[in-house]
């Protein structure tokens, strides 16, 4: 039973670890039009704002393996854009790189989706960066699928 990876609601003391894995999400965007200290500023940021939010249900998950922290996964309320529904959404997901091709991923994904299932939700929402072909591409195989496509061009 030790050598499984355990899915567990985070703690105050996991938030050094959740900051820890900001410079890979930064990394992985890929944004070449932005300068890197503004998207790690932006990547930060959106962690600091998640870690803050009290209004909505929301929920932040730690994966871990033998008390080794893995990965972390935030879930929270999200209106849908298209038919106003209240449904689940994923703003952020990090796997330490050395843990990738574990299922630890994928554990963090189910953990959201029972989450937002037990609240009722019909719809599990997220974003990804469409630089970051191996974040897409799991999605993918996770079952979630493109809906709109936000593009953006140097000027």
């Amino acid at each position: 039973m030790t050598n499984q990876v355990i899915i567990r609601a985070a703690h105050e003391n996991d938030r050094c670890f959740i900051f820890e894995l900001s410079p890979r999400l930064a990394e992985v965007a890929q944004l070449s039009w932005h300068d890197d200290d503004v998207v790690q500023k932006m990547q930060d940021d959106y962690i600091s704002d998640m870690l803050a939010e009290s209004s909505s249900p929301n929920t932040t998950f730690i994966a871990e393996k033998n008390n080794v922290r893995l990965g972390f996964i935030h879930a929270r309320s999200y209106k849908d854009s298209i038919s106003g529904e209240t449904c689940g959404t994923v703003p952020l997901l990090a796997v330490l790189p050395e843990s990738q091709g574990m299922g630890v991923g994928q554990l963090l994904i189910e953990s959201a989706e029972l989450w937002a299932k037990n609240l009722g939700y019909r719809l599990l929402h997220l974003e990804v960066f469409s630089n970051n072909h191996n974040a897409y591409n799991f999605y993918q195989n996770q079952g979630f699928k493109s809906e709109t496509i936000h593009m953006i061009k140097t000027l």
